[in-house]
């Protein structure tokens, strides 16, 4: 069995699991996530706990353990505490400003980008140089956070762009001649 699906999760309290036959359900105080089920996993909620074994003995069931304990986990933390990515933006001119579920960039093009944030997703910018994207849901706003950077990824030979607050990027040494 994966050793990530036979881990338990606790559940928190204020949390509310509902489980059902094609769906698991998560409700907190930040929101309610779902997550459609294949019958290859079976789920128990026993005291605020929830424990996932594989149907059967296939690789596939084994494999999706795993996977739904880790996609519930991030349901779990994501309704009762939230996510966050923090970028920065490094680069002369270069600024974000943040106007209701709409993010303006100014990354030294020719036009200002405005990407424009999808549901359950919200962005701040507390400078003109750092943009903090949250949400409930981990794939969006690791996906919204990825959208963003790729407007003008870090270039290696000054580092100009918009990065992660924890990404490193790796100076290259310019041609000598």
């Amino acid at each position: 069995m994966s050793r990530v699906g036979k881990m338990p999760i606790p559940v928190p309290a204020g949390l509310e699991v509902t489980i059902a036959a094609e769906k698991i359900s998560v409700k907190g105080p930040q929101g309610t996530l779902s997550l459609p089920l294949t019958g290859q996993v079976t789920i128990k909620n026993e005291s605020n706990t929830l424990t996932f074994a594989p149907a059967d003995e296939t690789r596939e069931a084994n494999a999706m353990s795993g996977t739904v304990r880790a996609l519930v986990n991030n349901m779990v933390n994501g309704v009762s505490k939230g996510f966050e990515k923090k970028l920065s933006l490094v680069g002369v001119g270069f600024r974000a400003q943040a106007q209701g579920d709409k993010l303006n960039l100014s990354l030294g093009f020719s036009h200002p980008i405005v990407h424009s944030m999808p549901t359950g997703v919200k962005c701040e910018t507390p400078s003109q140089t750092e943009i903090i994207i949250k949400g409930i849901d981990r794939q969006k706003v690791g996906q919204v956070a990825a959208e963003v950077r790729a407007y003008r990824s870090p270039e290696p030979y000054k580092g100009k762009g918009v990065r992660y607050v924890d990404e490193v990027v790796v100076i290259k040494e310019t041609k000598k001649k």
